[in-house]
């Protein structure tokens, strides 16, 4: 039976699921949300909320656990995860590296929209840091949930700068939380896709800031304006991160 992706523009796990099918060789329908006002009642009738979805029939799964969707399609894939220390280490700095990054928005670019996105250039620079916030609130004993995806900065933070500002204290607060709770760390978090390992989300939670890290850095390229410092390769390197920065079925222009 034929396989469907559900998913939507700038979605960094959309990307890295299509991708995934793509590269094992796995033929699939696309279809992106924002542009087919059925997809999402179709999918509300399967029981799911949120993209990425693979659907096959009347059975899906979501697309934010590869292994999940491996095992969906019968795939032969077990991925190798960095060690949780380093992945704490790694998030630290990105969050780093994309204040630095927001800090460097032109003022007349933050209300301009990506490709096919209500979301303007700060509210992805915004949504970086909402991304860990969500990992801490799970780790805290609440939930991750996928509204925590959909915020919009409140209207006191206006301009990269002030986004910086709130990465940086998310930094902290990361680093108080590893500090404090490193050596009992919960086994399982809760998470709008169903009961997760940590390390999985801890995992999708520091390449989905490094991707979002890697979009803005791009956006700053299109504007003439040379990234300073740029993403150390060292930051990346042995993430599971899709290969492109943008979905080239809704390129950036």
């Amino acid at each position: 039976m034929a396989l469907t992706v559900y998913w939507q523009p700038g979605c960094t796990s959309c990307l890295r699921i299509k991708e995934f099918l793509s590269t094992h060789g796995v033929a699939f329908e696309s279809v992106n949300v924002r542009e087919d006002p059925a997809a999402m009642t179709q999918l509300a009738v399967l029981g799911a909320r949120s993209v990425p979805v693979v659907v096959r029939g009347n059975d899906f799964v979501h697309g934010q656990d590869l292994a999940a969707v491996a095992r969906f399609v019968g795939i032969d894939f077990e991925p190798a995860r960095l060690e949780i220390p380093v992945l704490v280490a790694r998030l630290l700095a990105l969050l780093d590296s994309s204040a630095r990054l927001s800090e460097q928005l032109p003022a007349e670019s933050l209300a301009e929209r990506l490709p096919g996105r209500e979301r303007t250039h700060l509210d992805l620079a915004y949504h970086v840091p909402q991304v860990v916030v969500a990992f801490l609130d799970a780790a805290l004993g609440g939930r991750l949930t996928y509204e925590h995806f959909q915020r919009k900065p409140p209207g006191h933070l206006r301009t990269g700068t002030d986004v910086a500002a709130l990465a940086r204290s998310v930094s902290q607060a990361l680093a108080v939380w590893w500090g404090a709770n490193q050596s009992r760390l919960p086994g399982t978090l809760d998470t709008y896709y169903g009961p997760q390992p940590l390390h999985a989300v801890l995992e999708r939670t520091t390449w989905h800031v490094a991707q979002h890290a890697r979009q803005l850095e791009r956006l700053l390229e299109l504007r003439g304006i040379t990234p300073e410092p740029r993403l150390a390769p060292t930051l990346l390197a042995d993430l599971p991160l899709p290969h492109d920065i943008w979905d080239a079925e809704v390129p950036l222009k």
